[in-house]
């Protein structure tokens, strides 16, 4: 999802109203896609929080500046003081939390008042078509796994972030759809990626016995291209956004 996500960014920096001379939480920061959005507004000082080292030190050697850094911690203890920051953004993570409520009351907790605190979480259920397409080809093929459907995340459907995020008390709070276009230069560049074991459908694919995921493969590829030669396409991708003012 990572080039997705870098796609994404921009959309929800502008979203959150992110300005110059802004200080800036990015929490769940990944390999940097908020950092890189940023590029562009060059005043603004910003730290990304994530649990997975390996990510931080990616995201360390790609942007890590006298503006930007980035640290190994939890979002649901968020290291940092009450008010400490103008805007606290999480891109496409916050779903991933085991306690999002918690989460958000940090993220609230850590940014100061009249601050904005804001996330974006994909539509799995009907916005995000390269999943949609990869979830409901599963589902014709092997009925029994539907349960295992990203659809049934949570906090993916329409007005379930804005529900979230009024229950911590943000005020003024609104809720958009954000819309990226996904390019592929083949069936390969749309495939490939889920072979990697990454997220909840790359670990589907990897479990799967090799005559089933040949299967799968065939029929994700005359849903996409039909049966002709192979060529580039394009997809949307949607998520919901949610967007409060701390009180």
């Amino acid at each position: 999802m990572g080039r997705w996500s870098r796609e994404l960014a921009g959309p929800l920096v502008r979203f959150a109203g992110v300005r110059n001379g802004d200080t800036l939480l990015d929490v769940g920061a990944g390999t940097g896609s908020i950092a890189a959005a940023l590029a562009s507004t060059p005043a603004a000082r910003m730290v990304g929080l994530d649990p997975a080292a390996a990510y931080v030190a990616l995201a360390q050697a790609r942007y890590g500046n006298e503006r930007t850094r980035f640290a190994v911690g939890d979002g649901q203890r968020i290291p940092f003081h009450d008010g400490a920051f103008d805007r606290t953004l999480s891109l496409l993570a916050i779903n991933f939390v085991p306690d999002p409520q918690q989460a958000v009351a940090e993220m609230t907790r850590v940014t100061r008042p009249g601050g904005i605190v804001a996330a974006a979480v994909w539509d799995y259920g009907h916005g995000m078509e390269m999943l949609r397409l990869f979830w409901d080809t599963v589902v014709a093929l092997r009925p029994n796994d539907a349960q295992k459907d990203e659809r049934h995340m949570r906090l993916c459907r329409h007005g379930e972030l804005a529900t979230l995020w009024r229950s911590r008390d943000l005020q003024d709070v609104t809720e958009d759809a954000l819309t990226v276009t996904t390019a592929f230069a083949s069936f390969d560049d749309y495939w490939n990626p889920f072979l990697e074991k990454q997220g909840p459908a790359g670990h589907y694919v990897a479990a799967l016995p090799a005559p089933d995921r040949d299967a799968l493969r065939r029929a994700l590829r005359h849903r996409l291209i039909g049966d002709g030669p192979d060529h580039a396409f394009t997809l949307n991708a949607r998520a919901w956004a949610a967007r409060g003012v701390v009180a």
